[in-house]
C-alpha cells in the first residue's frame, strides 16, 4: 500500500494538498458532497484538477469511525486494515466487480482512508433493503464468487498475493453472545419464534457453532456479502465493503449471499439450483469437489449466522433512517430462511 504523511481522520483533513499527494496529481479544490457517519465515515467528495479531467470528478472516502470506542472495536478485528490491503493488493488481480482503487493505507494507530471509485456517479445502483439481488443476476455473482474461491483455496495461492490473512483475527464470541442474550431480551416480542431460538442457540453453544461456520474446505471469502454490501451494474452483482474478509469456508460466503442478498421469493424458487450452479462452477475452477447433499447440510446450518449478523440493528450505529431500513430488511431476510430452511432443527442436530 502507498502512504502519505498522515492517514486522515476526518473528511475536514481531505485538502486539496493531500488528496494531491494521494493521487500523485495536482489537486486545487475539493467539494464535500455527502457525508454519513454509521460502522465508518463514508464521504463522497468532488474534486478539481489544475489540469482538468486529471483523475475522477468525484469520490467515494472512507475513514476509520471517530467514536473511540467504535475506532477500538473496528481496530481489535483489523477491519480497516484487511480491507485497505484488500483493494492495494488483491482488488487488481481477481475478476470481481469491486469498486476501483485510487488509493489504499492504515497507520499504527487503528485509521485508514480508502479513495474508491464513485459507484452512484457511475450509474450502479444500491439497496438500501427495499429490494434484493434476483435470481439471474445471482448466476453471475455465483460464478465470480466461485471463480475467487478456487484461485485461493491453495495456501500458497494466498501466500503469494495476502500474507496478512494468515494473522490471526480476535474472536469474542463469548461477547457476541453476551449482547445478543440481551437483545433477545429486550426486544423478544418483536422477534420471530424462529429468530428467538436461533439466536437461544447461538448463546449456549457460541464457540461450537462458530467453528463450525467456520469449518470445511479453506479460502479467502469476502464474509459479509449481505445486501447492503454489494451493487448492481448493468446487472452484474459488485461486491465491496471487504472488512470481515478472511480466511474460511467458501459455503459461509454462498450461503449468507443466497439467504441476505437474494430477493427471498427468488431464493425460495431458485435456491436449491443457484447451490447447484456454484458447486459446479467452484470445481470446473479448479476449487474442491464438494457434493450436493453436504452441501446443502452446510448451507442449513450457516444461515443460523444470519442471527449473529443482523441482531446489531437494534445498536445505535443504525440509528439513522437509512440504517434502520437496511437493518429491517436484513432481520426479514434473516426470518424467512430462518423458517424456510427449519435452520433451528440443523443447529441442534449440529451442536448435539
Amino acid at each position: 500500500m502507498r502512504s502519505v504523511l498522515k492517514v486522515p481522520s476526518d473528511s475536514s483533513d481531505l485538502s486539496p494538498a493531500w488528496l494531491s499527494e494521494a493521487l500523485d496529481t495536482d489537486v486545487v479544490d475539493v467539494e464535500i458532497l455527502d457525508r454519513a457517519v454509521a460502522t465508518n465515515q463514508r464521504v463522497r467528495i468532488a474534486v478539481t484538477y489544475a489540469t482538468g479531467a486529471a483523475g475522477p470528478a468525484s469520490l467515494f472516502v472512507k475513514l476509520a469511525p471517530l467514536d473511540a470506542a467504535h475506532r477500538e472495536m473496528i481496530g481489535a478485528n483489523s477491519m480497516g486494515e484487511r480491507e485497505a490491503r484488500f483493494y492495494a493488493d488483491v482488488a487488481p488481480l481477481v475478476d470481481l466487480r469491486v469498486p476501483r482503487t485510487y488509493y489504499a493505507a492504515t497507520d499504527e494507530s487503528g485509521g485508514f482512508a480508502l479513495l474508491l471509485e464513485d459507484l452512484a456517479a457511475t450509474g450502479c445502483s444500491f439497496s438500501d433493503g427495499s429490494w434484493g439481488v434476483r435470481a439471474d443476476e445471482a448466476v453471475g455473482a455465483l460464478e465470480d464468487l466461485a471463480r475467487f474461491h478456487a484461485r485461493f483455496g491453495d495456501p500458497a495461492a494466498r501466500a503469494a498475493v495476502a500474507p496478512w490473512l494468515d494473522v490471526p483475527r480476535v474472536r469474542r464470541t463469548d461477547f457476541v453472545a453476551s449482547l445478543l442474550r440481551s437483545v433477545i431480551d429486550e426486544y423478544r416480542d418483536v422477534l420471530t419464534p424462529a429468530y428467538v431460538a436461533a439466536g437461544e442457540l447461538y448463546v449456549d453453544h457460541h464457540a461450537r457453532l462458530d467453528s463450525l461456520w467456520h469449518s470445511g474446505p479453506q479460502t479467502y471469502i469476502h464474509g459479509d456479502a449481505h445486501i447492503g454490501n454489494v451493487f448492481l451494474d448493468n446487472g452484474r452483482v459488485g461486491f465491496f465493503d471487504w472488512g470481515l474478509s478472511r480466511v474460511s469456508t467458501p459455503m459461509r460466503d454462498v450461503s449468507y449471499f443466497l439467504t441476505m442478498t437474494v430477493e427471498p421469493e427468488e431464493r425460495r424458487r431458485s435456491e436449491r439450483e443457484l447451490l447447484h450452479l456454484y458447486l459446479d462452477s467452484l470445481r470446473v475452477a479448479g476449487g474442491p469437489d464438494i457434493g450436493f447433499d453436504d452441501a446443502w447440510s452446510t448451507h442449513r446450518v450457516q444461515a443460523g449466522y444470519t442471527v449473529v449478523a443482523t441482531f446489531l440493528s437494534f445498536m445505535p450505529s443504525y440509528a439513522t433512517a437509512d440504517g434502520r431500513s437496511l437493518g429491517v430488511a436484513l432481520r426479514r431476510h434473516a426470518e424467512l430462511a430462518l423458517d424456510d430452511l427449519d435452520v433451528v432443527e440443523a443447529l441442534r442436530a449440529a451442536v448435539a
